[in-house]
């Protein structure tokens, strides 16, 4: 058996980002982006990519208010394989105004934007928002205590496999709200 020890090229790196901001008057920016830039020269049919320089350079922009309600929606596509085609789905992204980032906010954007509809890349990334912007209003907007003292749970619960309420973390830390699993 060969015991050398195995190397590894970078090819490809992919990064995803999102930056929620606090306006001045009660609104919130979430700015998400996304960037593929491959490590080797790949030749594409509209040229070559050097190395180094990103293949999708991409972000969407809303702004949503305290209750997750998304206000204003716009996308940018600032490199992209195919250039001037990728970028020509219009405002196909406004499309996002009205929605709530917890109500049905996934299906919505595959039924408005799927497929050839939107971008890819663009859809993808805008499934990320939901769970990011919870983050950024966790203990700011959100209060993650409520519900300890009153008769509502706290927002958290059963939205995570931790945070079951019949599991080990609800028992120990939220045991007003620990449910006991029946068997079958």
């Amino acid at each position: 058996m060969d015991a050398s020890p195995v190397t590894r090229t970078p090819l490809h790196r992919r990064a995803l980002a999102v930056q929620v901001y606090e306006r001045s008057d009660g609104l919130f920016d979430v700015e998400a982006s996304l960037s593929d830039v491959k490590q080797v020269d790949m030749p594409l049919t509209s040229g070559l990519r050097k190395a180094g320089d990103p293949v999708h350079d991409m972000r969407l922009l809303l702004t949503v208010d305290r209750q997750l309600n998304v206000l204003q929606a716009g996308s940018q596509t600032l490199s992209m394989p195919y250039p001037g085609h990728c970028g020509d789905h219009g405002d196909a992204y406004a499309q996002l105004v009205g929605l709530n980032l917890l109500r049905g906010f996934r299906a919505e954007l595959k039924s408005r934007l799927a497929g050839t509809r939107g971008c890819t890349h663009l859809t993808e990334l805008a499934g990320l928002i939901p769970t990011a912007v919870i983050q950024a209003f966790a203990g700011h907007v959100i209060d993650t205590q409520a519900g300890l003292a009153g008769d509502q749970a706290p927002f958290q619960l059963d939205r995570c496999h931790a945070l079951k309420r019949d599991g080990p973390v609800v028992k120990t830390h939220y045991p007003r709200w620990f449910v006991q699993e029946t068997g079958p």
